[in-house]
């Protein structure tokens, strides 16, 4: 996929690749679809988007072959975009961020942590493109119109980061203002594409081919019925320490690693969300509960990796308003547990999602990352009686 031509262009291009997006979300195999046993109950698209109102946008950048010349490719990166209430809506919702280890960036966070509002919508995408694709954010939203709620035109966009260095021409700065554009304007409900799309283009995971990936669960009614879903750009974990339903596969699976030396690189990106009534200190730590679902993929959080986490709520709408006393609604401390296990359960299957998506891809230099292969995986599961079909 080539990069994207500027306007007016891009909103024809915009529509056709979300209909092409649609379509592939649909075809892609799945964890799920290959026998990997999970727990829990997904919602009808098992993704972020099962929360009502959640949208989800890519902007996928891929160009060019062999040397790298720095300014001219090859290219391998992109933008995902996550809108807590859609593109349509000027209503915040509460949220709050985490950090697991912080060799990595997550802009906007300060004003979110004192503030527990999360105003406008999530991106994720390369390193050294956080700066351009925060201003973009902020650009984006002025040309829909009208200001803020307090009638300002002010904006702390959250937007972070994972590095695909390895396989994309990161210093060629390729990410421009329209490719964040086009993330939010093609953003929306529904399947979610996942692996080497967007952000996730040239994503690394337990040096298998990583990127996007995607999971929901949804409560039993005696616990509310409440729906959690989550979204990974996923660039961490060592080959050696990869594990799938429990199954050490990395280790069965050695062949072809990455980078061929020791220590935990790369980072993860992970937006929760929820329809369930939660204010910003319980949102903080169901944010926290992702780190469990990466401990069960396998995860150690190395000093290299940037694990970094927000969650938010699309409950209580209007809560945000300058004026007015507001009444809410939360859910006690104490029936947060269901929260808690659902959190960490999507996050174990989008991070398999995305490794299960993803594509063997050749990048700079010619480095090459394989794709987790789908037959071996599946003679693995079986070996450790661990496949569900």
């Amino acid at each position: 996929m080539m990069q994207f031509p500027r306007f007016p262009f891009l909103t024809v291009l915009a529509a056709l690749l979300s209909a092409a997006t649609l379509v592939a979300a649909q075809t892609k195999p799945r964890a799920r679809d290959l026998g990997v046993p999970f727990d829990g109950t997904p919602g009808t698209y098992n993704a972020i988007t099962d929360v009502k109102g959640v949208e989800v946008g890519h902007t996928t950048l891929i160009s060019g072959s062999g040397k790298l010349k720095v300014g001219e490719g090859p290219v391998r990166t992109g933008v995902t975009a996550v809108l807590p209430r859609g593109k349509d809506s000027l209503d915040p919702v509460f949220g709050a961020w985490f950090t697991l280890n912080g060799n990595g960036e997550m802009t906007g966070t300060t004003w979110l942590e004192d503030s527990g509002i999360l105003d406008g919508p999530v991106l994720i995408t390369n390193t050294h493109s956080v700066g351009v694709v925060r201003d973009a954010v902020i650009a984006w939203k002025v040309k829909r119109g009208a200001p803020d709620m307090e009638g300002y035109w002010w904006s702390l966009p959250v937007v972070a980061e994972t590095w695909d260095g390895y396989l994309n021409d990161i210093n060629g700065f390729h990410v421009k203002p329209e490719h964040a554009f086009h993330a939010l304007d093609s953003a929306h409900g529904g399947p979610v594409d996942e692996g080497s799309v967007g952000g996730g283009t040239g994503m690394i995971c337990n040096e298998f081919k990583g990127g996007i990936g995607t999971s929901s669960r949804v409560l039993d009614a005696k616990f509310g019925g409440y729906t959690i879903g989550v979204l990974v750009q996923c660039n961490y974990g060592r080959r050696d320490q990869l594990r799938i339903a429990g199954v050490p596969v990395g280790k069965e699976i050695p062949e072809h690693p990455a980078y061929g030396k020791d220590g935990d690189t790369g980072s993860i990106i992970i937006v929760i969300a929820t329809d369930a009534p939660l204010i910003p200190t319980q949102l903080k730590r169901v944010a926290r509960r992702a780190s469990l679902g990466l401990g069960r993929d396998g995860s150690y959080s190395g000093d290299g990796s940037g694990d970094i986490f927000v969650a938010f709520s699309t409950a209580n709408p209007g809560t945000a308003s300058p004026k007015g006393v507001q009444n809410l609604k939360m859910l006690p401390n104490d029936s947060l547990d269901p929260v808690f296990l659902a959190t960490v359960q999507a996050t174990e299957e989008a991070v398999v999602n995305a490794m299960v998506a993803a594509e063997t891809m050749t990048g700079i230099d010619n480095h090459t990352v394989i794709a987790l292969p789908h037959d071996r995986l599946r003679e693995v599961l079986k070996k450790y009686n661990r496949l569900a079909k």
